[in-house]
């Protein structure tokens, strides 16, 4: 694996440079390294989820004229790459790597836009996420030191609380969200896109593998403060979108709620960790059921965002396309977003948090009206254009669910990554 993507990373960098003359490079050089990464992915289904996601997010840049020629192309390749490294690996700086090359790349992509950069909402938004990254990778350093202490006490509480802040800040996680509705509704469409589908898979599945790592008897009581983080976003991203006007502004309330129901499947890590006598078991049963509803809804939130921000980019989409993925983020079976909620909850109802079950139930069904309305105000006929193109892509990727009943095929795949996992406890 690792010289699979040495070699993809030296195809981006070449495809960049030589992009700048000939931008069309950058594209090709990008498929590649993708193909090849793609190869080297441990596991299938997820390689071939965000390839496919990567795939999209580089066509989709077609519909802007940026500024940095083909240089766009591997970013967005550098940032697919990375996400399907982070399952590839065991080793704990690697990963905190590989969280670093999903997040800077958007740095840059954030500020794209017709007729010059948008510094102003670059700033703000690289001012967030320079700190999330920071406190991400303070309290994971923190966490990995407490593994080796006999008491960790106060210090893991510490770890623990910095490295949710961190992902929180990150992904737009209320309170921590302040950032969201503002860059979501004034930087342009694309890039946006990108940033709300595929920068928000590799905090996550970071987030999951440091806390299972380095999971102590203190896990279980302080998953609380995670749970509680997660019913706030909800509601505020639920009722943010339902008061919004502006299409964009529901757009990133939406992402708001969608990472609250994300979040939810950490609060499982006490469940995957069984401690017993100061050993440290791993429960693959349930550690799959929790990784697969957090990577479906991860995936089923990709294919919306890309799917509603490149009908906002082109003046609308075809109608069916738009109610597709709007039923999907509600959760209406079998699309991909209710086998994400459902196995999320799995083993929320194992741990007997069921108020929190209760409050994802609850503003599911909130949400209903203002997907609905986005469906509805930005759905249009037919038309042979760019922007139908992807929004049938993603649309396939949100009916793979329905195509392939039951959806046992993903969660086995996701036992052995849940196994990956386990190994270096």
């Amino acid at each position: 694996m690792e010289l699979a993507m040495i070699v993809a990373l030296a195809i981006l960098t070449l495809g960049s440079i030589f992009s700048f003359k000939y931008r069309q490079l950058g594209f090709y050089a990008a498929i590649v390294a993708l193909v090849i990464g793609l190869a080297a992915c441990r596991s299938l289904y997820y390689g071939a989820f965000i390839f496919a996601i990567g795939i999209i997010n580089l066509v989709s840049l077609k519909a802007i004229k940026s500024e940095i020629k083909g240089v766009d192309y591997g970013l967005v390749g550098l940032m697919a790459l990375a996400t399907m490294y982070i399952f590839n690996t065991n080793d704990l700086a690697m990963v905190l790597a590989a969280l670093v090359l999903v997040s800077v790349p958007t740095y840059i992509l954030v500020m794209l836009r017709e007729g010059g950069a948008n510094v102003e909402v670059g700033i703000k938004y690289i001012t967030f996420m320079v700190l999330a990254t920071v406190l991400f990778l303070i309290g994971a350093i923190i966490l990995a030191y407490t593994k080796s202490l006999p008491d960790a006490g106060l210090l893991y509480i510490l770890g623990y609380v910095m490295l949710v802040v961190g992902l929180s800040i990150e992904v737009g996680v209320a309170p921590l969200h302040e950032w969201v509705p503002d860059v979501f509704s004034s930087a342009d469409p694309i890039p946006i896109s990108i940033i709300a589908s595929l920068a928000k898979i590799v905090p996550f599945i970071a987030a999951l593998w440091i806390l299972i790592y380095t999971a102590c008897t203190l896990t279980a009581s302080i998953t609380i403060f995670t749970a509680v983080l997660a019913a706030i976003s909800m509601f505020t991203g639920n009722i943010g979108a339902l008061t919004s006007k502006e299409h964009a502004r529901v757009l990133g309330y939406s992402t708001v709620a969608n990472m609250g129901y994300v979040l939810a499947c950490l609060v499982a890590v006490p469940l995957v960790v069984v401690i017993e006598d100061g050993i440290v078991y791993i429960r693959p049963e349930l550690a799959y059921f929790a990784l697969a509803g957090g990577l479906l809804l991860l995936f089923a939130n990709a294919a919306g965002k890309i799917g509603f921000f490149n009908a906002i980019k082109g003046e609308g989409a075809y109608s069916p396309l738009m109610y597709i993925l709007a039923f999907s983020f509600i959760g209406v079976p079998p699309l991909m977003g209710f086998w994400g909620k459902l196995f999320i909850l799995l083993p929320l109802v194992e741990m007997r948090y069921f108020w929190l079950v209760a409050l994802v139930v609850i503003n599911s069904a909130i949400s209903i009206p203002y997907y609905i309305r986005l469906a509805s105000e930005l759905g249009i006929g037919w038309k042979a254009n760019l922007t139908n193109f992807i929004c049938v892509a993603v649309v396939v990727i949100t009916l793979v669910t329905v195509a392939f009943l039951p959806v046992e095929w993903f969660l086995t795949g996701m036992k052995s990554l849940a196994q990956t996992i386990g190994v270096i406890i």
